[in-house]
This record gives structure tokens, C-alpha cells and sequence, in this order.
């Protein structure tokens, strides 16, 4: 038999920060540009994602970025990690990625990042990946998440068509937080304060008068609400699998490293135990 050909690396994209802008208290805009993204493309999915690759303090890198190099000359603790960030907006003819980074902060890597990084700065990052876009042939729409799916609804509801039916939730800490988005979907802003996150979001979805008819949903954001609402769609109200685009983006306690790392078998066990009628455990 012959041999299968090795999997070709991928080379990551190389841009520039353009401009930057504080949509909220809580949420930065970082626009990149430049010629290292006339490869790119990200118009297929509506949340479509990129995993920046950042280095470790105060190791530096040879140009041109060369991420299978370092990799092969660099010990293991000096390797770029991953944070992956939804495509807000991608412009082809002006070649501009739009990213929205929620922030806390000093915590975590990419926030101060976002808020710090200047115009004319390079960025490395990889994908983009995606797997999501309204469904036109739906009957309707359910679209809900926290800050982090925030990018990806807005996204969605800007594609639907103006008669599609839908239903959109979005948690975010206060009225603060809430943003303008170009569609006549009116979003139910749900809204924290000193709540757990995604307690007052699951009471607002259990509320909702489901439609008729076949349903495309999008359920994305802090695991543990979404491990609920799995249950709520596909145990209680057993909408298809096919008809579900729903994950945890993230998990409190972890990181994304640590996330990243357990989340397959996590959703795995989840999806399992529910299916089976099982009480999954936290």
C-alpha cells in the first residue's frame, strides 16, 4: 500500500493592526489589514474564527515568521499559543479583518493585547475556521450566547433577510454592554449584573414561546449554560442534531489552553449523556 502523503502545514497570515476602537466599557475592535491577508477569505460562515499566535514575553521571533521553523528550533515553552477570536467582519475589496475582544482588564493574554496593541503593529494568525450560516430554508431562527458569541450572532442576524423569523438573546453585564446591530432582529438584551454567568439567560430562553415549524439554532458561549440549553433543545423539546450549531467557547476555571485541551471530550460526554437521557455532571 502506498503511503499517504504527510498533511502540508499551514502557513499563518501576517497583518498590520489598521485601527482600533472601545465599543463598550467591557468590548475592544481591533481592524487588521495589509497585504499579508490577500489569501485570506472568511465569507462562508457566520462564525467564522482565527487563532492569533502569541509569543511568549520577551522572546522574539526571525522574520518572516516562519511558525513550522520555530517550532523545529525553539524549546516547547518559547512556542506561540493560540487565542481564537470570531471574524466580525471581513471586507474583501479593502482586505480588513474585523476582530471584537471582550475585556477584563489586565486578565488573560489577548484582551491587553486588544486594548494596547497600536496601528501598524503585526499580528500572526491562523484560519480561518467556521461551520455555521443561517440556514435559509428554516423556518426560524434561535440565536443566544454571552459576550463571546456576541460577534458571531451579530454577524448571523446582519445576513438573515428582513421577513426571516427569529429569535435572539445575548448576555452581557448591563445596558452598558448592549451594541447596534444592522438587522430587524430585535435582540433581547439579557442583562447580568451580579448573576452567575448565563443564569438570567437560561430563565430568559425558558420563557420563549417556541414557533411552529423547523428551527436553526445557534447556542455558543460559557459551557455550563450551553450544557442546559443543549439539554432544553435536544432532550425536552428533541430538535434535530442537524438543526443545532451549539458548543461551549469557553468554561470557567480554565483558559483557553486548559479548555481547549478537555473541550472535545467534555461536549462528547455531555451529548452522550443527555441522548441517553442521563444527568451530565458538571
Amino acid at each position: 500500500m502506498a503511503e499517504r502523503p504527510g498533511r502540508k502545514p499551514r502557513k499563518p497570515h501576517t497583518a498590520q493592526v489598521v485601527r482600533t476602537e472601545r465599543l463598550t466599557p467591557h468590548m475592544q475592535r481591533v481592524v487588521l489589514g495589509g497585504e499579508g491577508l490577500a489569501g485570506f477569505a472568511a465569507d462562508t460562515c457566520t462564525d467564522h474564527y482565527v487563532k492569533l499566535l502569541f509569543g511568549p514575553p520577551g522572546v522574539t521571533y526571525p522574520e518572516p515568521f516562519d511558525l513550522e521553523r520555530i517550532r523545529a528550533e525553539f524549546p516547547r515553552e518559547h512556542w506561540p499559543v493560540t487565542r481564537t477570536y470570531t471574524v466580525r467582519a471581513w471586507d474583501p475589496e479593502h482586505r480588513e479583518l474585523t476582530l471584537d475582544f471582550v475585556i477584563h482588564g489586565d486578565e488573560g493574554l489577548a484582551g491587553p493585547w486588544a486594548t494596547r496593541v497600536q496601528p501598524g503593529e503585526s499580528v500572526h494568525f491562523m484560519g480561518p475556521g467556521g461551520a455555521y450560516a443561517p440556514d435559509p430554508s428554516a423556518d426560524w431562527h434561535l440565536l443566544v450566547g454571552d459576550e463571546s458569541a456576541l460577534p458571531a450572532i451579530a454577524r448571523a442576524l446582519e445576513t438573515l433577510p428582513s421577513d426571516a423569523r427569529a429569535h435572539a438573546f445575548v448576555e452581557v453585564s448591563g445596558p452598558e454592554e448592549e451594541q447596534k446591530i444592522d438587522s430587524e432582529v430585535e435582540v433581547v438584551w439579557v442583562h447580568r449584573g451580579d448573576r452567575p454567568v448565563g443564569t438570567a439567560l437560561l430563565e430568559a430562553v425558558h420563557g420563549l414561546r417556541f414557533p411552529e415549524g423547523r428551527p436553526h439554532a445557534f447556542v455558543h458561549g460559557e459551557a455550563g449554560f450551553v450544557k442546559e440549553l443543549r439539554r432544553l433543545l435536544r432532550v425536552e423539546l428533541q430538535f434535530p442534531r442537524e438543526d443545532l450549531s451549539i458548543s461551549g467557547y469557553w468554561r470557567l476555571g480554565h483558559n483557553e489552553d486548559g479548555w481547549q485541551a478537555s473541550k472535545r471530550e467534555w461536549n462528547a460526554r455531555i451529548e452522550a449523556e443527555q441522548e441517553s437521557g442521563g444527568a451530565a455532571a458538571a
